[in-house]
């Protein structure tokens, strides 16, 4: 197959899950190439492809699921037996049924799974007390991710067509319960200086900056985008029982995962 170009396509509240994309593309070595952002809520326009590129689809796992709103937004692609590249991005636990969900959500939209493969990154709850999967994806897992595009593009490359093409990868379905209802959210600190950027980068819309930060907990995806993003470092979690979860996290997951290919 002649592959001419080449998209990323992203749900990546910490930017974890657009650098393992960037690693695997740069493997691919396609010239034509770009990356789709599809983190935040503003965007929301569909998007085609055809049988000539190539299309790598990535998102974080919440709970052993994708996130609700990556799959909402994915579902504004439209593939026409075109190749697509799975990949998510989990916190060093488990990813379980999550790349399973995503391949069967490409292939409803008219993609072919050419390839597929799970990373880590660090969890989302990981705190300098408690460090989980701290500075992961490192040089190895892009390394490994950089190996990993250049094996597709050899593999697409011997192919005459996609058609009869697929991959196993491992999960259950029905799909295990994700993402219970949430209550709580972070919150700012007095010392906030009301700059704005913690809304900004927030994938659901959930925050709201004007004389205060306010929050709607029922909109958070406790990605901890906010947290991370806040300049000053006061954008915080103060509720007990979501800390609990970061310390069980931090004792139960400190064995150091590798990614694992289908490809």
């Amino acid at each position: 197959m002649n592959i001419r170009k080449m998209s990323m396509v992203g749900f990546s509240p910490t930017r974890t899950t657009k650098t393992v994309l960037e690693s695997i593309a740069s493997g691919m070595d396609i010239q034509a190439s770009t990356f789709i952002d599809m983190t935040l809520p503003t965007h929301a326009e569909a998007m085609c492809f055809g049988s000539e590129e190539v299309v790598i689809i990535g998102a974080p796992v919440y709970a052993g699921r994708l996130p609700v709103h990556a799959v909402e937004r994915f579902r504004k692609l439209k593939g026409e037996h075109t190749p697509v590249v799975i990949v998510v991005v989990y916190g060093n636990r488990e990813f379980e049924d999550a790349l399973l969900e995503l391949k069967h959500l490409v292939i409803e939209q008219g993609f072919v799974p050419v390839a597929g493969a799970s990373f880590i990154g660090e969890h989302s709850f990981s705190t300098a007390e408690f460090p989980v999967a701290q500075g992961r994806p490192d040089s190895s897992d892009m390394a490994c991710a950089k190996a990993f595009g250049e094996a597709v593009v050899s593999k697409i490359a011997a192919l005459e067509s996609v058609v009869g093409v697929e991959i196993d990868v491992p999960g259950n379905f029905p799909y295990k319960n994700g993402m219970p209802a949430n209550s709580v959210a972070p919150v700012s600190r007095v010392a906030c200086t009301l700059c704005g950027l913690c809304e900004s980068v927030c994938p659901t819309g959930a925050i709201e900056v004007s004389h205060e930060v306010v929050t709607e907990a029922s909109l958070c995806i406790r990605c901890c985008a906010c947290i991370r993003a806040c300049p000053h470092e006061v954008r915080v979690i103060e509720d007990e029982a979501w800390k609990a979860i970061g310390v069980r996290l931090y004792t139960n997951c400190a064995t150091p995962k590798m990614p694992q290919l289908f490809c």
